[in-house]
């Protein structure tokens, strides 16, 4: 018994071994050069680093064009998250109704966005907000008449918005079809019962579905944070490259300019670990506040 036992553990390890050596490789290690190189100032390329402490981090909170980006940043943190799990809760709510014909067909058309490159949805979107043939100020034009086209990605005051709308269009099917899921193993004798109590079906939502599949909520919204913080750097840099006049910079397409353009490799990592630390602290404190006794079916 005890060779099997030991030898069960060994198998395991070696298991476990090759997976943990390629996080310590890939995850771990990187991560801890992020946090040293913060300390330096370098440009990058010439093998002269100079120890300067925190004047990288002190250089941040100073910084008009960083405190901009990153106030973009939790704009679309904030306005991705809160638009998408509003339509994606409603529309699995709507498509998870056994009435509804063609629910395979919605679900695929609802997904198709996630599986698409970021390339191909920035330029759908820039297609689409074209201020002389695009979709939209076309449709607008019915009601505007000959008013001047709207510069939905040259408009300071528009352009963050109009990233908006693609970053809700591609993640609202993926994480539909996660609350689908969830709703789909909620039996059918909960919404019964509350259907015997006089419950309609949008109090059988909040009174049923809802707190049923908040577990899975909890879960996608640090999904949320980091998606939206990684996928705004994608198209930032394929459809505005942080325009006009860095309007649409964001704290990662900054991060990647000081580090990798202006040869401030040193304080492009001092943005990476304030990116890091709010990640990691919004999503603690969003998973603190949303968190509540899981309910058991």
């Amino acid at each position: 018994m005890m060779g099997n036992k030991s030898s069960r553990a060994w198998f395991g390890v070696f298991c476990a071994l090759p997976a943990t050596v390629m996080f310590l490789t890939f995850i771990v290690y990187p991560t801890i050069q992020v946090f040293r190189m913060s300390l330096y100032k370098w440009g990058g390329l010439s093998p002269k680093k100079t120890f300067i402490g925190f004047q990288n981090f002190q250089k941040l909170f100073n910084d008009l064009k960083f405190i901009k980006a990153f106030q973009n940043t939790i704009l679309l943190v904030v306005l991705v998250t809160i638009i998408t799990l509003f339509f994606a809760v409603v529309f699995a709510a709507i498509l998870s109704n056994e009435k509804i014909k063609g629910q395979n067909f919605f679900r695929i058309i609802f997904y198709i966005p996630n599986i698409l490159s970021i390339v191909v949805i920035s330029g759908i979107f820039s297609a689409i907000y074209d201020p002389t043939k695009g979709l939209l100020n076309s449709i607008l034009s019915i009601f505007r008449g000959d008013a001047a086209p709207i510069l939905w990605l040259g408009d300071k005051h528009l352009v963050n918005y109009a990233l908006v709308g693609a970053l809700v269009w591609q993640a609202i099917g993926y994480y539909m079809v996660m609350y689908m899921a969830s709703m789909a193993n909620i039996p059918a004798s909960f919404y019964e019962a509350a259907d015997l109590d006089g419950a309609g079906k949008l109090k059988q939502f909040f009174a049923v579905t809802l707190p049923l599949i908040w577990n899975n909520i909890r879960t996608t919204l640090t999904f949320f944070i980091i998606s939206t913080i990684n996928l705004s750097f994608l198209l930032v840099q394929t459809m505005t490259s942080g325009g006009p006049n860095g309007a649409s910079e964001v704290a990662l397409s900054y991060m990647y300019k000081q580090a990798y353009t202006n040869s401030s490799y040193g304080y492009g990592m001092a943005i990476g670990v304030m990116i890091f630390t709010f990640s990691f602290a919004l999503s603690a404190i969003v998973s603190a506040i949303t968190k509540r006794d899981i309910l058991e079916y």
